[in-house]
């Protein structure tokens, strides 16, 4: 039987959590806040999350809300993902956002991404490769901020030692990998499978704090994500990099964005523990963490590098800020590290943000993505239409 205090933050009585439900009635998603034990409806004060987070006072107009529908959280954690439309399930909480991603922003994950291109993709290549690159750069680069004079010089050395790849040129050099991470509204919330490819034989999940912006480039609020990642497939090419990011429900979601208020703030989690527990159906069990705190660059160097002048996003974006965490235990062959297998439970949660469950599927046997911006479009003009003439009915009657 699930519980709330497995998904919810440890301080859920303080925060201001809004998120997305698929609604089996009007058969389509619906923006929600948490409110104890339930979801209560936000359609009526913003039809998506995008235009929600456009409100200066949307905290405010959140916690105003009377919607007259609400949904039991424990029934949606409780929700299969089997493609049925027909029951209610939790979605991410974002709608409209591009989802973007930083790769490369802590030495640890930088030092992985060399392996990988060390290794062109084989598994078996990876301890050996590993060793001799930690020798030579391990300690080497940790406390060198990036664009620095330090990390330039650094970056002599490397060069001379015959170690400079394009992962250290973004670890060090002036700017952070950005890349597009998924197509509007093809993430995947709690309790939903995450996909990975037949193709694929060397992946891992990423856990990750997840920045939610407007269009205004404000930092809203945030959430957690599970940034699949395919290491054998970017590992061939980093010019691999869509094949390896980007497929049906690749990018994972939730379980809400809490909103900042006066008691939560940017400066909140700047130092938030990320914790990640794998638990296979094989029992193996693999746990680890991602300190926020040591990012080698900050949420606002992050935010500016992605937008401004050069680029905008009229209905906001929200950002993945990379992963401290690169799962190097042995699953089976000694060796070879881990990848993922069918059936994995995979759990990303924070003390202020509460925990992002999914499990692992085969990509190609999970039921196709169909709702896209046109199916989202069209739900909310006939809904937005409906409760206008419910309106107006209303008013007619009491006139």
């Amino acid at each position: 039987m699930s519980t709330t205090t497995q998904i919810l933050p440890q301080d859920a009585a303080a925060a201001v959590l809004v998120g997305r439900v698929w609604d089996p009635e009007t058969q389509g998603p619906r923006p929600v806040v948490v409110r104890g034990e339930e979801l209560h409806d936000l359609f009526d004060v913003a039809p998506t999350v995008s235009e929600l987070l456009e409100h200066d006072d949307v905290v405010a107009r959140v916690r105003d809300a009377r919607g007259t529908r609400s949904w039991r959280l424990t029934d949606l954690m409780e929700a299969p993902d089997d493609g049925d439309l027909s029951h209610a399930r939790l979605l991410a909480p974002v709608d409209l956002q591009v989802v973007k991603a930083c790769g490369v922003t802590f030495v640890d994950s930088m030092v992985e991404r060399v392996i990988e291109e060390r290794c062109a993709g084989d598994p078996t290549r990876a301890e050996g490769v590993r060793a001799a690159i930690a020798a030579a750069i391990g300690g080497a680069v940790g406390d060198v901020e990036p664009g620095s004079d330090e990390a330039r010089r650094t970056k002599e050395v490397l060069l001379a030692q015959g170690l400079w790849s394009q992962y250290l040129e973004v670890g060090l050099g002036p700017d952070p990998e950005v890349f597009t991470k998924a197509p509007v509204l093809a993430s995947v919330g709690y309790g939903a499978h995450v996909g990975i490819p037949e193709f694929s034989a060397w992946n891992n999940p990423e856990p990750e704090l997840v920045l939610v912006i407007d269009s205004a480039g404000r930092v809203r609020g945030c959430t957690l994500g599970n940034d699949v990642n395919l290491r054998d497939v970017e590992g061939r090419s980093a010019l691999l990099l869509g094949m390896a990011k980007d497929n049906n429900a690749s990018s994972a979601l939730g379980p809400f964005v809490r909103l900042f208020d006066d008691s939560f703030t940017l400066d909140t989690v700047r130092d938030e523990r990320i914790r990640l527990r794998v638990e296979g159906e094989d029992d193996y069990l693999l746990e680890g963490e991602n300190h926020v705190g040591r990012l080698s660059r900050s949420f606002e160097r992050l935010v500016a590098a992605a937008t401004g002048p050069h680029h905008q996003y009229p209905d906001g974006f929200v950002l993945y800020t990379g992963t401290l965490f690169a799962p190097t235990q042995d699953r089976d062959t000694p060796g070879q590290g881990f990848t993922h297998k069918p059936g994995d439970r995979v759990s990303i949660s924070s003390p202020h943000l509460g925990t992002l469950t999914n499990v692992v599927a085969r990509t190609e046997t999970l039921p196709p993505w169909r709702f896209g911006v046109r199916s989202l479009m069209t739900y909310v003009r006939a809904r937005s239409a409906d409760t206008a003439l419910a309106a107006s009915g209303t008013a007619g009657g009491a006139a």
